[in-house]
């Protein structure tokens, strides 16, 4: 329970409309977009401005409460649900486009800017910026920092990391700090870098200063159907080691196309095929069209029945409209799903998308595969119903197999959406105890009391001696 001194001094700071504590209007904040997990916060807190969000977190620390940021609620590793009736403090109002430095290509806004948003405004100056994620029209900028988030895009263009050049950061004791920023490379450790990714648990960002591109000069965008998801993901392989380098590369399988196409994001994919590659490549006019025909054909050696090619925006648009609605129609098969989030090298694709059919053939499960396959980052979606107790059960054993079946295939845990509260148990799969170790000290370091988002990233039983967790 939330000390009513505490809501009333919240309210004082942030406005009585910024401070939530019906339990009704509570429920929306207990998950993010991995529904598996749920707990209602305390409270949650949502401020206008840098002096609110620090004020903020200085009166929620000071009564020694945990407190878990949010952005817009669509992360996929259960990083912003507040474990233990913490307070929430969301930065969804604090959504302004500050600067847009033209000449320089460069952005100072808010962390709760819609992804989208900000390309929508640079576009004007023939600017936009390149992270993408599928839920780009939804997803906060403050989001896409604390997961690092990528993309269809990321193949080409990279993660948010690579565009973050600055960031205001408010403390776990409510002290703003300035990190980078005015494209300068400051000298001694990059602590921009550092707190990209960090999933919320150093601090939360208030303002972030980021790189913009020049829009391409031109796109090319192929969609080949395939029967079999094997060949899709040979097709990837072989267009990569070909020497082309595409901006995006991206399959979903035969259950995610069936989905999509039952519900109103139908994009004209045949439902009879078991899988589609979503291909682009973008910059200079000069020789695209002969990476995309040069690809094409790599498509159908590889076992392609259909190759299509964007005639132009609305056609393209059409054949990405699939792939980027994908998560929205899972509803369809299930009422939650479970997104696992794996990366593995390219060239294992084909034996991983086998061992996960298996792995869902085993536990009587439905495993819907959404995945950016040119880096190899894959979206095992487990279908289910959490108000089934066996459900639960099976989903929890197929997901362990899953990860483990990429670990051992040269693979790491997660790609882009974080490690949050669904992954942080599979971390020795990866990390050893001084690794472990490292990651708390640092962690330390940002946050002494271990208020900010506790429970989240690192496995409770490898924490220090002593430290609070």
């Amino acid at each position: 329970m939330i000390p009513s001194e505490l809501t009333g001094r919240l309210a004082a700071i942030c406005g009585g409309a910024g401070v939530i504590v019906d339990p009704d209007r509570l429920l929306v904040y207990e998950s993010d977009a991995l529904t598996a997990y749920r707990h209602r916060p305390g409270a949650v807190v949502l401020p206008r401005t840098t002096e609110e969000l620090r004020r903020s977190v200085e009166e929620v620390s000071r009564h020694g409460l945990p407190i878990v940021p949010r952005g817009a609620g669509t992360g996929l590793s259960g990083g912003a649900v507040p474990l233990d009736g913490a307070v929430v403090i969301g930065t969804a109002r604090m959504n302004r486009i500050l600067a847009i430095d033209a000449p320089n290509r460069r952005a100072v806004l808010q962390p709760g800017v819609i992804n989208a948003e900000l390309s929508a405004a640079a576009a004007c100056h023939g600017l936009y910026y390149a992270p993408d994620p599928s839920s780009q029209t939804a997803c906060t900028i403050g989001g896409n920092v604390a997961e690092n988030s990528g993309g269809p895009h990321c193949l080409k263009y990279g993660v948010t990391s690579r565009y973050v050049t600055g960031l205001k950061v408010v403390l776990a004791d409510g002290s703003l700090v300035e990190l980078g920023g005015c494209g300068r490379e400051a000298p001694g450790y990059d602590l921009v870098g550092l707190f990209v990714g960090s999933e919320g648990c150093f601090g939360i960002a208030a303002e972030i200063e980021v790189a913009l591109l020049a829009v391409p000069e031109a796109i090319r965008t192929l969609l080949g159907i395939f029967d079999r998801i094997e060949d899709s993901g040979r097709a990837v392989s072989d267009i990569v080691s070909a020497g082309l380098l595409p901006a995006a590369m991206e399959i979903i399988d035969g259950p995610t196309i069936r989905a999509v196409e039952d519900s109103v994001f139908a994009a004209g994919y045949p439902t009879d095929a078991e899988a589609a590659l979503v291909i682009e490549f973008d910059g200079l006019e000069a020789g695209l069209d002969e990476d995309a025909a040069r690809a094409a054909e790599l498509c159908r050696r590889a076992g392609a029945r259909e190759v299509r090619t964007a005639k132009d925006e609305d056609e393209r648009l059409a054949l990405w409209k699939g792939r980027k609605k994908a998560f929205g129609a899972m509803g369809r098969i299930a009422p939650d799903l479970l997104v696992q989030d794996a990366t593995v090298p390219r060239t294992t694709l084909p034996s991983i998308l086998r061992g996960i059919s298996e792995i869902a053939r085993r536990y009587d499960l439905v495993v819907a595969n959404v995945f950016h396959a040119g880096d190899g980052n894959l979206h095992p979606n487990i279908l289910f119903d959490r108000r089934i107790r066996e459900d639960l059960e099976r989903v929890e054993r197929a997901s362990k197999e899953i990860m483990r079946l990429c670990v051992d295939a040269g693979g790491t845990i997660t790609g882009e959406h974080g490690v949050g509260l669904d992954k942080k148990h599979h971390m020795p799969l990866i990390y050893g105890p001084a690794e472990l170790d490292a990651m708390w000290g640092l962690r330390r370091v940002f946050d002494p009391a271990g208020v900010m988002n506790p429970g989240k990233v690192l496995p409770e039983d490898t924490a220090p001696s002593g430290m609070h967790v």
